[in-house]
């Protein structure tokens, strides 16, 4: 593998599930459910989205490990996509069916409606103070964690060094020498791209960030969710810019990241931003990529560093598995366990030990030199999940041409609506 990297601003966005309601079955059944070690075992239901084709066989390994250390403990699994895991949590949810563990982003109005076991509630004290401090305090409602953060994040601009090169344009650091460059890579021809922007609803909140903060607006916080602002209409108006004048891929609006990202690899895009993942990607799929990884450009060539990071959380449901549940979470946090799981998935740790054990990963030092000083979508507020959503709705609608002013105001109704 080629690669150089150019150490700055990290920008992480996150992630986020899709499967027929008919298939979420599992409900939030009591100690002792009929037909698990014959009703002597705690069945606690797991409820999981797939980040890759190993997600589901590392549960199954975390399982099998956690149940031969406790005989008493079954773990019934349930993977979805993340397309329309929002959906299916609020059908569980809604139908008296919610999982005693969900691995999910948003948290707060589960919260706020006192579904959740706070974290201390759950986990031994040594595991909670093993946590990254800035991801704990990003897991609070209020000042009490409620979210165990799962894995972390960061984000940077990949780009591809042979196309920049023969397009005669060098890395930006700014939006305008992002579009130009963009331009020069797109005028190479042969279904070439010079930016990757993915729009669709699988992370459409996730580019969005990266514009509407690269252009020194804010999504809002703990209180105030603030989508409809001077701020980010300058960054929604640079989106439109660059797909207008041809810097992005065709159908920018409904492109969703996963598939966009296998055509980078493929080297047919100049730059896109990517995930730590991208690395094992590029590494399987085309190792031969002469790549950078680089800071995101913003609007002033500013650094940006944004956090996200999915979370694990308990339902009380009946309020029975509390002790079940604290095991299984303090045996998944163990570095032992958790690192390699992280690993293998290519995301960042959330955990002090575990940023220690890879500390040594080349291709990972960049984002986890970025974590500590991560800021984050306000995902504590109750009305994000609302504004998720709008997002991977309605975003999109900017590259097909709707007044950006509109389509902040859309996104700003529908996450007041809640």
């Amino acid at each position: 593998m080629k690669k150089s990297l150019r150490v700055g601003a990290m920008v992480a966005t996150a992630a986020l599930a899709s499967m027929t309601l008919a298939s979420c079955g599992f409900g939030g059944g009591t100690s002792g459910d009929a037909g698990d070690a014959g009703g002597s075992a705690t069945t606690l239901n797991l409820l999981v989205p797939s980040y890759s084709d190993s997600t589901k066989g590392l549960w199954e390994d975390v399982i099998a490990g956690f149940e031969a250390a406790n005989s008493d403990i079954k773990v019934k699994l349930e993977v979805q996509s993340w397309d329309n895991l929002d959906s299916v949590i609020t059908t569980k949810v809604s139908g008296g069916q919610a999982p005693d563990i969900f691995n999910g982003g948003p948290f707060a109005g589960f919260a706020a409606d006192e579904l959740l076991y706070t974290t201390e509630e759950v986990v031994s004290p040594a595991t909670f103070a093993d946590f990254q401090d800035t991801f704990i305090e990003n897991a609070a409602v209020d000042g009490t964690p409620y979210g165990l953060p799962l894995i972390a994040s960061a984000r940077a601009l990949f780009v591809n060094n042979d196309l920049l090169e023969q397009a005669g344009a060098t890395i930006p650091a700014t939006w305008d020498e992002l579009l130009e460059a963009a331009k020069k890579v797109s005028a190479l021809g042969n279904g070439i791209a010079g930016y990757g922007m993915p729009l669709g609803s699988e992370e459409a909140q996730a580019e969005a960030a990266v514009w509407l903060w690269g252009g020194g607006g804010t999504f809002g916080d703990e209180t105030t969710i603030t989508v409809d602002t001077p701020e980010n209409l300058v960054g929604a108006q640079f989106i439109q810019k660059m797909v207008t004048e041809g810097a992005t891929q065709a159908d920018a609006g409904s492109t969703d990241r996963t598939p966009l990202m296998d055509i980078f690899v493929q080297g047919k895009i100049g730059m896109q931003v990517g995930l730590p993942p991208t690395v094992g990607q590029i590494a399987a799929g085309n190792p031969d990529l002469n790549y950078t990884i680089a800071p995101i450009p913003t609007k002033d060539g500013s650094a940006l560093t944004v956090g996200v990071a999915d979370h694990l959380m308990a339902f009380k449901n009946d309020g029975t598995k509390q002790e079940a549940i604290t095991k299984f979470f303090d045996y998944y946090f163990s570095a032992d366990v958790y690192v390699p799981w992280v690993q293998t998935e290519g995301f960042l740790p959330t955990t002090k030990s575990g940023a220690e054990q890879l500390n040594g990963e080349e291709s990972l030092k960049p984002f986890l030199d970025a974590l500590p000083a991560a800021e984050f979508y306000p995902s504590t507020n109750p009305n994000w999940s609302a504004t998720d959503a709008a997002f991977k709705a309605l975003f999109g609608q900017l590259a097909q041409g709707k007044d950006a002013a509109g389509v902040l105001a859309e996104i700003q109704a529908q996450s007041d609506a809640g």
